[in-house]
């Protein structure tokens, strides 16, 4: 047998497909998973987010508003009156002088409430209402 007839003879059909079979089972053990970075944040921080927002929106169901009254009966009526605000006036100054008996932080907040400003801002004219007792 020549060179050329002995080195065909060892590629036989299917004997590459044999021996690289073989060293694939030797290697039964696969290699762990590695995450990569955005990996990771899919893997923990998407349900993680999932998670605060049904804690937030569950939280909702648990914090409920309060109820003024059960029925319109209930209900009472703040007494207030009307009062024009003089240049250089603030309400600061209009709650010290309505309720002086009162801490002025708390009649403040009333009079915001009770006209629905958006802040603590008054013009020289302007008609608020402010509670009388």
């Amino acid at each position: 047998m020549s060179a050329a007839s002995a080195s065909h003879a060892s590629l036989v059909p299917g004997s590459f497909a044999r021996s690289a079979f073989s060293v694939s089972a030797g290697r039964s053990k696969q290699p762990p998973l590695r995450l990569t970075r955005r990996g990771r944040f899919v893997f923990f921080g998407v349900p993680l987010i999932l998670l605060a927002a049904l804690i937030l929106s569950f939280s909702g169901f648990l914090v409920a508003p309060a109820k003024a009254a059960d029925s319109a009966d209930q209900l009472t009526v703040t007494p207030a009156i009307s009062v024009t605000v003089q240049p250089g006036e603030t309400l600061w100054a209009i709650a010290g002088s309505v309720a002086p008996e009162r801490d002025p932080r708390d009649v403040v907040a009333d009079i915001v409430q009770l006209n629905n400003l958006d802040a603590a801002h008054v013009m020289p004219g302007q008609q608020l209402f402010v509670p009388s007792n």
